[in-house]
């Protein structure tokens, strides 16, 4: 084997080596879901824990979130002002969703929907 090809080849294998390991690597993700997800399947089939206790797991994941920089999901902050609303805390119900509304404008019909219709039942 000449000189030339030996370090055709030995380019070869580094180009291929480094394209594998790049793609082993791990995608960054987009949002931090923590148990959200659970949160709600458990809550729309009727079998979630109490409002205070996915409360306190929804703030949870607000706080892992923000100490590792990470976005939180679509529907989590709407979701967290839901459960603030069952406990009768509408403020924390209006700024959770005035959250979710300036994260996602695309929820703002939405929000807005959930305001009113709080504002019209005294909440």
């Amino acid at each position: 084997m000449t000189y030339s090809t030996q370090r055709w080849l030995g380019v070869a294998v580094a180009v291929f080596t480094a394209l594998n390991m790049a793609g082993c690597a791990q995608p960054k993700r987009i949002y931090e879901w923590g148990n959200y997800q659970g949160l709600v399947y458990d809550h729309l089939k009727g079998q979630s824990k109490g409002p205070e206790q996915q409360i306190a797991d929804l703030e949870r994941g607000v706080e892992k979130a923000r100490s590792i920089g990470a976005s939180l999901p679509p529907g989590y902050y709407a979701h967290l002002g839901l459960m603030y609303l069952t406990i009768g805390k509408g403020d924390q119900a209006a700024q959770a969703w005035n959250t979710e509304k300036t994260l996602f404008p695309e929820s703002g019909q939405y929000v807005d929907f959930l305001l009113n219709n709080m504002k019209k039942k005294g909440g």
